[in-house]
């Protein structure tokens, strides 16, 4: 297994995995939708993708998107998009993608990476502990349209 950042020449590879992720949190499989909300987000740079594949076969994808700190002055990045296929979950690529996301954090000298789960998805809480994320309680998250 590799783990590369994707480019525009990789969004074939990943149009199946952005859809299987979407349709795994209750979404209409949309693949035409899939490949412009992608090809957008890697054309304008506006994400980081990394995909993890075996031979020519993806097996998952972390995405990133860029966030900033007036604060700290400094760059973070949301860790907003984590898929492994069904079938080769429990090999550790999920947990490899989102080390792989953490080494680019501070490779790009970000203060760090901010993710978040759903209080009911055990599995992936277990996996972000495992790995050192620390569960925030000193703010709240709020959310408006």
């Amino acid at each position: 297994m590799i783990i590369q950042r994707a480019t525009i020449n990789d969004l074939d590879s990943l149009i199946e995995l952005f859809d299987l992720y979407r349709v795994f949190y209750e979404q209409t499989s949309d693949m035409e939708a899939a490949r412009e909300f992608l090809k957008a987000r890697l054309i304008n740079e506006e994400s980081v993708v990394f995909f993890a594949k075996e031979g020519n076969h993806p097996l998952g994808f972390v995405q990133l998107f860029p966030s900033f700190s007036s604060v700290s002055m400094k760059r973070s990045w949301v860790l907003n998009d984590l898929y492994v296929k069904e079938q080769t979950r429990g090999k550790g690529i999920g947990e490899e993608l989102i080390k792989t996301a953490i080494d680019f954090a501070k490779e790009t000298g970000a203060k760090g990476v901010l993710l978040e789960t759903t209080k009911e998805n055990k599995t992936a809480q277990r996996l972000y502990e495992k790995i050192g994320f620390i569960r925030e309680s000193n703010y709240f998250y709020y959310f408006s349209i």
